[in-house]
């Protein structure tokens, strides 16, 4: 039992930062697949996050302002009978996290925020169906690379695809962080060391929490076979941690720049992870 406090992805204030969180929240729960029906139910939600998201990446367009893209998702979620868990959970003011350029997570939908071409945009997709929880996300330049940002888009992709290949049931959780740190430095970038994946399943944030991008020496938890987790990168150009700004959502790095984030939801075990939200197409 854990006594953490969150927002929508795994936020951990920083000695040094001041990170003003929603609330706390106990977090006891460990989704694990153990009959059929759960792992059908999982791929049901995780479906329909993963088709939401790689069809908000298609409709975005220049000139679009983020409610809209916003709203286009509401409408295919709506469809498959699922619910928005960000705003479920906490009350986030849209549907899906819409964050562009210099906003690094939580980016409120907004009909002032009008995207331009080269634009750094990053959608994640969270939902309920069914009692059931998945979440997966991706950046991506808009249109022509005219911002140069598609080599820290590519580094986000090659890390989360390398680390998710390295996980599997009693794997340490710190060493996949190392292999994402290291790799992040390899590429002449930085991780977000306030920021990590989490264990869903039964709500949008159980056990393990804090999967972090970098090693934690004081953590000896090891991944669980049949354990679902989202498993998510957070790379960055400048800044190692994100703070609030005072809408009291939108995460920016402490030394500006820009991140990158791609997420899957996993589910755990002795060999390759099934990857439940591949269909969202972020790797390509």
């Amino acid at each position: 039992m854990v006594m953490i406090k969150h927002k929508l992805c795994v936020s951990i204030s920083a000695p040094s930062q001041s990170c003003e969180l929603l609330g706390t929240i106990l977090i006891q729960i460990k989704m694990s697949i153990t009959k059929e029906s759960e792992l059908t139910g999982m791929q049901k939600v995780s479906e329909a996050v993963a088709y939401t998201l790689k069809e908000m990446r298609n409709y975005a367009k220049p000139g679009m302002t983020t409610k809209e893209l916003d709203d286009f998702g509401a409408k295919i979620l709506s469809g498959f009978g699922a619910k928005s868990a960000p705003y479920l959970t906490y009350g986030f003011p849209g549907w899906t996290c819409i964050s562009v350029d210099n906003e690094f997570c939580h980016g409120i939908p907004s009909e002032k925020r009008i995207l331009k071409e080269g634009d750094l945009v990053n959608i994640d997709v969270s939902a309920e169906l069914d009692g059931f929880w998945s979440d997966n996300g991706g950046s991506f330049v808009l249109g022509e690379d005219v911002n140069q940002h598609q080599k820290l888009v590519d580094a986000s992709k090659e890390i989360l695809q390398k680390a998710i290949r390295n996980i599997k049931g009693g794997v340490k959780i710190s060493e996949v962080g190392h292999i994402m740190e290291t790799e992040a430095k390899k590429r002449g970038f930085k991780v977000v060391k306030n920021l990590g994946g989490h264990g869903i399943g039964r709500s949008l944030h159980e056990q393990p929490d804090e999967i972090m991008n970098y090693k934690n020496r004081f953590d000896q938890r090891r991944f669980r076979k049949n354990s679902v987790v989202a498993i998510e990168t957070f790379i960055s150009t400048t800044s190692t941690y994100a703070t609030e700004l005072n809408d009291g959502w939108t995460m920016v790095g402490n030394k500006g720049g820009f991140m990158a984030q791609h997420e899957h939801t996993i589910v755990i075990t002795d060999g390759n992870p099934i990857i439940l939200t591949e269909m969202n197409g972020i790797w390509n």
